[in-house]
């Protein structure tokens, strides 16, 4: 042997590839790719972020003890039990560290985050997908695959890249219904987009039950993705476990006090949401009214489907074109799908008359 080899399940890791920033030509255009808030982030959250008394000789406080504190108080946590990582990722990759290896299983839907199957190979373990219901989780489905090698379980709620959801009551029957040992993570990175009625139950789950873990993020409605904060709740011995493999030092001064103060701007919080749904709505509608479909999202973007005439690939090099770069997704086995962010009012209206200008163009085509 020449040269070191890297081991077959690191080889066998199909790289994430994020949302680009650039059209082909390395145009920068409006970017609708990683359901990034169009709002941007809270004068709040700015403003501790500017204020932060960063010494840069000085590593940040490892047990991020202040986020963790003001996490606990906001949503009647205890502060023992959270950790936090570079984005929710870390925290996927760690939990998958620390239950899952060689010869174990780690379970997941179809058109689940594409983060998943890559834990799992990180780590050696297989993993297996089970069939979706029209791009969505089926609890009963996800049940008929667990076996006795399934240690993780995850469960993207709303889903991405689909935006599809499973109530409270599903979540309980599937936690119900999973073995003992296997760990359930509840990735609800898209989580304050949805209602208090809408509670999908996971943290209260996290809360009692020692094989839960709740996943959240500061990327998406706290406007904060340049900083990669992310957190998870669980029992005791699962955080412990998890700390023991967490890179030391993962979330900057700056960042811990921008999501801290993040957590109390509940106005950029509401405003968010407010034109999350306004827009989401009325772009869903836009789009079947053109004959497309729109898969129904409770997340800060919508899945569209291309099943005519217009290929999703097709439709996202002319929106590119235009001056709009959405996700096209045929890695994950969605080649006939675009999932596009919803930005700004200007930027939703402009992707509709592009769509509707591309549909147009195709039917001629075809006629």
């Amino acid at each position: 042997m020449s040269e070191p080899i890297p081991k077959p399940w690191i080889t066998a890791i199909a790289p994430y590839v994020p949302g680009r920033a650039t059209t082909d030509d390395g145009r920068r255009v409006h970017k609708l790719s990683s359901n990034e808030n169009p709002l941007g982030t809270s004068a709040a959250a700015k403003a501790a972020f500017a204020a932060a008394e960063v010494t840069l000789d000085r590593y940040p406080d490892a047990a991020a003890a202040k986020l963790r504190e003001a996490l606990a108080a906001k949503y009647g946590l205890d502060p023992a039990r959270i950790i936090y990582g570079t984005g929710s990722d870390e925290i996927l990759h760690l939990v998958a560290g620390a239950y899952a290896g060689h010869g174990d299983e780690v379970l997941y839907v179809r058109y689940g985050f594409s983060v998943y199957p890559l834990a799992a190979r990180r780590v050696g373990a297989t993993p297996v997908e089970a069939p979706d219901e029209d791009y969505g989780t089926n609890v009963d489905t996800l049940l008929a695959h667990v076996n006795a090698r399934t240690r993780v379980v995850f469960v993207a709620n709303p889903n991405n890249p689909t935006g599809t959801f499973i109530p409270k009551a599903e979540i309980a029957r599937l936690h119900a219904g999973l073995p003992k040992d296997c760990m359930l993570v509840i990735d609800q990175a898209y989580a304050e987009y949805l209602t208090e009625a809408e509670d999908d139950g996971g943290l209260a789950l996290a809360e009692s039950e020692p094989n839960v873990l709740v996943t959240r993020t500061f990327s998406k409605i706290h406007g904060l993705a340049a900083e990669r904060i992310g957190w998870g709740y669980g029992s005791a011995k699962a955080i412990d476990a998890m700390h023991r493999i967490r890179a030391p030092f993962n979330v900057t001064t700056a960042g811990q006090e921008a999501a801290i103060a993040a957590l109390s701007a509940d106005d950029f919080v509401e405003a968010s949401r407010a034109h999350n749904d306004r827009w989401r709505a009325w772009f869903a509608e836009q789009v079947e009214a053109i004959g497309l479909r729109a898969v129904p999202s409770k997340a800060n973007f919508v899945l569209v489907l291309f099943e005519g005439a217009l290929s999703a690939e097709t439709a996202y090099h002319g929106l590119m074109d235009r001056g709009y770069i959405v996700r096209w997704l045929p890695n994950q086995g969605l080649p006939h799908a675009l999932r596009i962010t919803i930005g700004t009012e200007d930027e939703v209206k402009g992707v509709v008359a592009g769509l509707k200008e591309l549909v147009a163009q195709a039917q001629t085509v075809s006629a």
